[in-house]
């Protein structure tokens, strides 16, 4: 939580060398422009370090198949730092696509914060919900993948400071920003007649990240001229800069089968550089213009009118009376323009060259997608091939009263927007995150996703309780997200269901200190298990439970060691084992002696492996 300066002055007396360091480091290094808030470096630090986070399998609220296999859909009931946490020791790098509907600060109650609403008149609302988001994004920032994307969705009022903090958690990694319509249209909450009927998604991804796009139509490409090359189209040959920005692409293109000219557009030069205006040495990444004419990819127009003016005085006179080759209203060739004398004498063709585009040289089969998301009711008023339609928030609403009977959950996105994102953004076998998982519709639209393309997706769905000292019974987390995923399983309304399955975990905070004594096997078993293979079940009863395994190396895990349990890993299957367990040396001197080739660990190093020290940035 964001601290008073007067309240972190007084601290000092108690702060030892190395957090009065990382103070001095914080100030001296503190960016003079970009966002600042009120927050504490050393606070972030204890709370990261205050306890570790361990994960506890509750099955009768888990939705798993009666063979009871590992589920890869997690639901995780806890305060969402808490549950990064611990994605953080068990999904580190794991993770393609992030999309979180955080609170929006708008001081309506919309969010919970140490256990009390943040109200409008709080002094440090906005201080506070900076601090609340950054904490949990630099720690989801480091759960993606080398090619991940995070997507985050925000009001307009809220974008500003988002996009700032979004730039300092994830610097260079902007890609930008999608505009959707939540309502047609609104009488409410105007100011200056203006209604705000828009929200955004920010867009970060690391390297290598890119959207599906949509499929290009090739309904303009044919072979007219029975080209060996196949199928092609003509395209422009211009470039959106002026002389004066590339001279060197402003120059006269001469057609040598016909000796006609043809002069650049002084507002628009042509794409490609001339070889007569290369210096010597200097090389271009694509063609010559004179290389693409002897391949035969310039077309030059074939019926056109043809000038020629014998003069300057003649040129100049066809200027100032508008007779010589124009675009639109605008003429090509002006008093102004440098070395119009070229000009006199030549054929001077009024047409404009094109180029001849090959469909075998896309570089690739898609488009963009567009950053405008197209409202429903505005489906097919305009041309927006590259955009995807989404409903609006109502949609959200109707969805959940459809499947609960009632309105459960008040902010639903709409399904058609997280689904048409997740179509874009996600591969068939990605994880999907969403720490602010709400009433659960990014678990539905991966669950649609995969009905529909027949992909194995799987989500991480982290939700707090919401409860609080009026409410202490609330659950957010069982009663309605994981409730809503149970019945689109299951089937809703006649609806036939998805099928599918989900873990439901807890998260139980220990103290470092304490581990020894409150942590139990289960809870080794549900880290290795997640670290492994992303994936939890039931552990079941037996001394011996197994976590992953290849036939060469198996990973086990015995919550106790006896002779009968040592003959049963002496006989395991396997090359190699890998085997926690509470007497780790026993464990090894005595599989060693019987020719086992074993690295024996402790159950501490299965509760402790990278719950590390982290830091804040």
């Amino acid at each position: 939580m964001a601290t008073n300066k007067t309240d972190l002055l007084a601290q000092l007396g108690d702060l030892n060398e190395h957090q009065l360091r990382r103070l001095l480091v914080e100030h001296l290094t503190k960016q003079k422009l970009g966002l600042y808030w009120e927050s504490n470096a050393i606070e972030r630090d204890a709370a990261l370090n205050a306890n570790l986070v361990f994960p506890r399998l509750l099955a009768d609220l888990s939705h798993l198949d009666e063979q009871q296999s590992p589920s890869r859909n997690l639901i995780i009931e806890g305060d969402n730092f808490d549950s990064l946490r611990l994605l953080q020791a068990t999904h580190r790098g794991r993770i393609r696509v992030i999309y979180i509907d955080p609170p929006y600060n708008t001081g309506n109650k919309d969010w919970v914060y140490n256990d009390h609403y943040v109200g409008a008149n709080d002094r440090w609302r906005h201080s506070q919900w900076l601090e609340f988001l950054y904490r949990r994004l630099t720690l989801a920032r480091d759960l993606l993948t080398p090619d991940g994307v995070i997507l985050v969705s925000i009001n307009d009022e809220n974008r500003a400071r988002l996009e700032l903090l979004m730039d300092e958690v994830f610097p260079g990694r902007r890609l930008g920003t999608m505009t959707w319509r939540t309502r047609q249209g609104s009488n409410a909450d105007q100011q200056c007649f203006l209604s705000v009927d828009h929200e955004h998604v920010l867009v970060y991804g690391n390297v290598g990240f890119s959207f599906r796009g949509f499929e290009k139509s090739y309904e303009m490409y044919g072979n007219p001229d029975n080209d060996p090359r196949g199928d092609w189209m003509s395209d422009n040959l211009t470039l959106g800069f002026s002389y004066k920005e590339r001279p060197n692409l402003y120059y006269p293109l001469r057609d040598p089968k016909t000796d006609i000219t043809y002069p650049a557009n002084p507002d628009r030069v042509w794409v490609y550089a001339s070889s007569e205006r290369l210096k010597e040495g200097q090389t271009v990444q694509a063609k010559t213009i004179e290389e693409f004419i002897g391949l035969g990819q310039i077309i030059f127009p074939t019926d056109q009118r043809v000038e020629s003016w014998p003069t300057m005085e003649a040129l100049l006179a066809a200027i100032d009376s508008g007779d010589v080759p124009k675009i639109g209203k605008s003429l090509i060739l002006r008093r102004d323009l440098p070395n119009l004398e070229f000009w006199v004498g030549k054929q001077v063709g009024f047409g404009r060259p094109r180029f001849k585009r090959y469909k075998i040289d896309l570089r690739n089969q898609h488009q963009p997608l567009s950053s405008w998301i197209v409202p429903t009711f505005e489906d097919g008023e305009y041309e927006a091939d590259n955009s995807f339609v989404s409903s609006t928030n109502q949609e959200g609403a109707r969805v959940v009263a459809e499947i609960f009977g009632d309105r459960a959950f008040n902010y639903a996105k709409p399904l058609s927007l997280i689904k048409n994102l997740l179509s874009q953004a996600t591969q068939p076998n990605d994880i999907v995150l969403d720490f602010f998982a709400g009433s659960g519709t990014t678990g539905q639209a991966v669950l649609e996703l995969n009905a529909e393309d027949g992909g194995n997706r799987s989500f991480i769905l982290c939700s707090s309780t919401e409860a609080t000292s009026k409410e202490p019974d609330k659950n957010l987390c069982r009663d309605v997200c994981a409730e809503r995923l149970r019945r689109v399983m299951r089937g809703y309304g006649g609806k036939p269901g998805l099928g599918g399955d989900f873990a439901y975990l807890k998260t139980d905070l220990i103290e470092t200190a304490d581990v020894n004594f409150d942590a139990q096997p289960e809870h080794a078993f549900q880290l290795l298990s997640l670290r492994e293979t992303r994936a939890t079940t039931v552990p079941g009863a037996s001394s011996i439970l197994r976590i992953a395994g290849n036939g060469h190396v198996e990973v086990l895990l015995c919550t106790e060691v006896n002779e009968t349990v040592i003959d049963q890993l002496a006989q395991w299957p396997a090359e190699r084992l890998a085997v926690y367990s509470p007497r780790p040396d026993t464990v090894r001197q005595q599989l060693e002696s019987r020719g086992v080739d074993v690295n024996s660990y402790s159950l501490l190093d299965a509760l402790l492996r990278g719950q590390t020290t982290l830091r804040g940035n």
